[in-house]
């Protein structure tokens, strides 16, 4: 096994979690008193956080470190991300929540592909467990399901209202 390719990619993905949770979490904080899309958004949250937890058990296990680089610039990309235009100057718009969960439709996507790399790996390396793995795949795909609808509702709202 290519530890150091492996390194590389848990920390790429470990990046990409980073960003995706902090993205989630702002979705729901921002749409706190929308019944209609809050109760999706804050369970998503708290399930990124949870995956982002289960990677770095992964990652310690498999006695990979945590790249304090990647981490500060997913945490700036971020950031940087908020300063988009979303057709209002100030203020969270319609088009903030469809660009929000398109963000994370291609996050979790991504997280799903990570998932699925490891638990090809699971044969060839004890440290790893089929059958979490299995439960994180079956998770990121009703997170898809969840984030699609959620999706299309959000486009209805920025395009059709």
């Amino acid at each position: 096994m290519q530890t150091k390719l492996l390194a590389i990619y848990l920390n790429d993905h470990l990046a990409g979690a980073t960003a995706g949770a902090a993205v989630a979490q702002r979705a729901a904080g921002s749409n706190r008193d929308n019944a209609v899309y809050y109760p999706s958004l804050a369970t998503l949250a708290e399930e990124i956080r949870e995956d982002r937890a289960s990677l770095i058990g992964i990652m310690s296990a498999l006695k990979v470190g945590t790249d304090p680089v990647k981490q500060a610039l997913a945490w700036a990309a971020e950031k940087a991300g908020r300063l988009k235009l979303n057709g209002h100057l100030l203020s969270y718009s319609p088009l903030s929540r469809l660009d929000e969960l398109e963000f994370l439709a291609l996050g979790v996507t991504g997280k799903r592909a990570l998932w699925r790399s490891l638990e090809l790996l699971a044969s060839q390396e004890p440290r790893l467990h089929v059958e979490q793995l299995t439960e994180l795949i079956a998770r990121a795909e009703r997170q898809l399901e969840e984030i699609e609808m959620c999706r299309r509702r959000a486009a209805g709202d920025a395009f059709l209202s």
